[in-house]
C-alpha cells in the first residue's frame, strides 16, 4: 500500500535553490565583464528593480553556460524563471525552468526535477480529442511496436480497476461495486504480505464479482527472504487454482526510500526475476506488474527487471492539494494528473501496457479542513478520459477509494464520502470505453476509439463527440467556447467538458476554436483546430468503407461506383481504352462513360444529373443513381450526411 504517497518535498527544495549561493566568482579573461553584470544584478534587486536585472542575469546565464560551469547556469536561470513565473510571464518561466533542469543535469545533479514540476504547473494546455468508429484508424495506437499484445492485454480500452477495502458501501464484497457505482470494475485491489497465506477470499470474491485481482505482494521484511520453496511455490498453486486472471505487482514503489524493499536494484531484479520464472511455470494466469511510484523519477529505471520478466508496467500516480498533505507548503493545485504519467509512458509503452496501479484524487483535505470537489471533478476527468485518449497504452485504472482521515496524506480519496463526487465518478464510468471484464484482446462495446484532433483537418462520420483537455495557470476553469466557423455552437461552465458534433453541422474545411476563459472571465487561450466531416454511405444499416469517399459536387453527393456497387452483388468491369464501365446483376446491365451524364440502364438511355467522374484513381457516380441501379431505396439523413440504402 502506498504509505501516504511520501514525495521529495519539492517546495522546500525549490525554496533553498533559490537562495543557494553561486558555486564560483568569475575567473578569466572575461572577469570584469562578467563580475559587472553579476553586481549590477544585485543592485537592481536591492533596489526592487529585478525587471531590470533580468538582461544581466541573461548574460550570465549564456556566458556560465558557454564555459560548461552549469551550476552557475543553472542559479541564474533560476532567478530568471523565478523572476518571470511571479511576473505571469508563464511562457519564458517554463523556458527557463526547462533550461535550469538541463544544466542541473548536466551538473550531476536531479535538482531540476521540481523546476519541471512547476513548468508543467503553470503551462497552459488545450488539447482536443474525438472519438472514432474506425478500428483501421485508432487501434494502431492501442499496440506495442511488436503488434503483440501482453497477457490480459486488451487490444484498446482501459481496464477499470477498485480499492474498496475501506469503502463503507462495498467492502470486499465486491459484487456491490455495480449497485454502487453503476458498472462492473474489472479489477479488485487487494494488498498481501511475504510469509501470509494467498489471499483466497479476495480471490474468491472477485471471481463472483466477474472480475481479476490485482493483488500488491509485500516483502515487509525486506527482499532477503524472498526465495524459492515451498512457501512460495504453494502460494503459486493457490494462485493457479483461484481461477481468474491475477495481477501480480510485487513489491511496488521499490524507488522510494520509504519502502524496505528500495536501495539495491541488483537484488530487486534479481527477486523480481525469481517470481516471474516461478509464477510462469506453476501459474500461468499470473501476469507480472513492475511498478514503482512516480516519484522520484530518477530512481525508476534502474529497478526495470527487463522486458522478459515484465508483463505490465504499473505506477502508483497521486496528485494531493497540497505537498504531503501540509497545507504550510505551497499549493500544488496547479498540478495535473496527465502529466505526472508522461515520463514512464515514454519509456515503457512501446514495449508493456500500462496501469495506473493505485490512483487517487482528493476531494477533501483534513490537515487544511477544505472542501476540493471542484478541483477533483476537474481531475477525475482528466483521469478517466483526457488520460486513456492521451495515452492509449494505458491500459488499466485501479482507484485507491480511501478516506486517510489524518494519516499519511491526510486527504480524503473516498468516492462514497461525497454525494456529488460519487455521482460524478459513475458518470464518467459509464463510457463504454473503460472495460468491466478482463480478457486477452478485449475491446469496449460499440467499437469506439479516440483520437488525438490536432491543428491539421480532422475527418468524421456521421457524429463525432469532441473532449478538450484544458490546464491553465489560474487552474480553475471559468468556461469553455466552442466556436465553429466564427459561431459560437456551445459554452460550458460546468463539468465534465466535452460536446456532440453531428457531420451536418460540421462542412468540408470547418475550423474549430476552444476558447478558455478564467474564473475571472479573462481569456487566457484560444486554439484553432481544423475538423471537417465527410458523408458517409450505409448499406442495409452497415457502414461502408471506402479507399475514396464520396464527396459533393454542384449540389450532388457523389459515391463510390465499383464498392457499392459490389457490396449490392454486381460484378463490375472497367474498359480503360473507352473510360467506362459495365455493371451487372442479375438481368440487369448498366453502362456509363466517364464525365458523361449518359447512362444505360439495359440500353435504355438515362440522363444523370452530375456526370460520373474519376476522383483519386476511383469512380464516383451521384449517390441516387448507384444505389437504386440494383433496387435498393435510397434516404439521404442531413444531421449525419448518411446516404441509407436499404434493399
Amino acid at each position: 500500500m502506498n504509505k501516504g504517497k511520501k514525495r521529495l518535498a519539492v517546495t522546500v527544495l525549490a525554496a533553498s535553490l533559490l537562495g543557494a549561493s553561486l558555486v564560483s566568482v568569475p575567473a578569466g579573461v572575461r572577469a570584469d565583464v562578467v563580475w559587472d553584470h553579476w553586481q549590477q544584478a544585485e543592485a537592481l534587486v536591492n533596489q526592487g528593480n529585478s525587471a531590470g536585472a533580468v538582461p544581466h542575469w541573461k548574460y550570465l546565464v549564456d556566458h556560465y553556460a558557454s564555459i560548461g560551469e552549469w551550476e552557475n547556469a543553472a542559479l541564474f536561470c533560476g532567478k530568471l524563471d523565478s523572476y518571470y513565473d511571479a511576473a505571469g510571464q508563464y511562457d519564458e518561466a517554463i523556458y527557463y525552468y526547462e533550461l535550469e533542469n538541463t544544466y542541473w543535469v548536466r551538473a550531476g545533479r536531479d535538482w531540476g526535477a521540481v523546476k519541471l514540476q512547476r513548468a508543467d504547473q503553470i503551462r497552459t494546455t488545450v488539447e482536443l480529442y474525438r472519438t472514432e468508429k474506425d478500428p483501421a484508424v485508432f487501434q494502431s495506437r492501442s499496440l506495442p511496436d511488436s503488434g503483440k499484445l501482453a497477457k490480459f492485454e486488451p487490444a484498446y480500452g482501459t481496464y477499470l480497476g477498485l480499492y474498496s477495502e475501506q469503502d463503507p458501501e462495498v467492502g470486499n464484497t465486491f459484487t456491490k461495486a455495480e449497485s454502487v457505482y453503476g458498472k462492473k470494475h474489472a479489477i479488485y485491489l487487494a494488498y498481501a504480505h511475504w510469509g501470509q497465506s494467498f489471499p483466497d477470499t479476495y480471490a474468491r470474491r472477485a471471481k463472483e464479482a466477474g472480475g481479476a485481482l490485482q493483488i500488491a505482494w509485500e516483502p515487509d521484511d525486506g527482499l532477503d527472504p524472498v526465495t524459492d520453496g515451498t512457501y512460495l511455490r504453494n502460494w503459486a498453486k493457490k494462485a493457479k487454482e483461484a481461477g481468474i486472471p491475477i495481477f501480480l505487482r510485487f513489491a511496488g514503489e521499490m524507488n522510494g526510500a520509504w519502502v524496505k524493499w528500495h536501495g539495491n536494484p541488483a537484488q530487486y531484479i534479481e527477486k523480481f526475476r525469481l517470481l516471474h520464472d516461478v509464477f510462469a511455470a506453476e501459474a500461468p494466469n499470473v501476469a507480472m506488474v513492475w511498478s514503482p511510484g512516480d516519484v522520484p523519477a530518477n530512481d525508476i529505471d534502474p529497478y526495470y527487471p527487463g522486458d522478459a520478466y515484465v508483463d505490465w508496467v504499473g505506477v502508483s500516480l497521486y496528485i494531493e492539494p497540497y505537498e504531503n498533505g501540509d497545507p504550510t507548503l505551497p499549493s500544488m493545485l496547479a498540478t495535473s494528473n496527465v502529466e505526472r504519467l508522461n515520463r514512464l509512458y515514454s519509456t515503457y509503452a512501446d514495449r508493456k501496457p500500462l496501469m495506473l496501479s493505485e490512483t487517487g484524487v482528493p476531494h477533501y483535505s483534513h490537515s487544511a479542513d477544505e472542501d476540493f470537489t471542484e478541483w477533483a471533478k476537474l481531475n477525475l476527468q482528466r483521469l478517466y478520459e483526457i488520460m486513456p485518449y492521451k495515452y492509449p497504452r494505458l491500459k488499466a485504472i485501479t482507484y485507491f477509494n480511501v478516506d486517510q482521515q489524518m494519516s499519511n496524506a491526510k486527504n480524503d480519496y473516498s468516492l462514497s464520502d461525497s454525494a456529488d463526487i460519487k455521482s460524478y465518478y459513475r458518470q464518467l464510468i459509464a463510457n463504454p470505453y473503460l472495460l468491466s471484464k478482463v480478457e486477452d484482446g478485449a475491446k469496449p462495446s460499440g467499437g469506439t476509439g479516440y483520437m488525438p484532433i490536432d491543428a491539421d483537418n480532422h475527418v468524421f462520420e456521421k457524429m463525432t463527440r469532441i473532449t478538450p483537455f484544458v490546464k491553465i495557470p489560474d487552474v480553475y476553469i471559468g468556461k469553455i467556447d466552442y466556436v465553429l466557423n466564427g459561431r459560437t455552437i456551445a459554452s460550458q461552465s460546468s463539468l465534465p467538458y466535452g460536446l456532440d458534433l453531428k457531420a451536418g453541422e460540421v462542412p468540408e474545411g470547418s475550423v474549430l476554436q476552444i476558447r478558455i476563459a478564467n474564473k475571472e472571465g479573462q481569456q487566457v487561450s484560444l486554439r484553432t483546430f481544423g475538423l471537417s466531416s465527410q458523408v458517409a454511405v450505409e448499406l442495409d444499416g452497415k457502414t461502408l468503407k471506402f479507399e475514396q469517399p464520396p464527396v459533393i459536387k454542384d449540389g450532388s453527393t457523389l459515391t463510390p461506383l465499383r464498392a457499392i456497387f459490389e457490396a449490392m452483388g454486381a460484378k463490375v468491369d472497367y474498359d480503360a481504352a473507352t473510360r467506362s464501365v459495365t455493371a451487372t446483376k442479375g438481368s440487369t446491365t448498366v453502362k456509363l462513360t466517364l464525365d458523361s451524364k449518359t447512362v444505360y440502364v439495359n440500353g435504355e438511355k438515362q440522363e444523370l444529373e452530375v456526370p460520373a467522374t474519376l476522383v483519386g484513381g476511383y469512380t464516383l457516380a451521384p449517390a441516387r443513381f448507384v444505389g437504386e441501379t440494383f433496387g435498393g431505396k435510397v434516404g439521404w439523413d442531413g444531421g449525419t450526411r448518411t446516404v441509407t440504402i436499404t434493399r
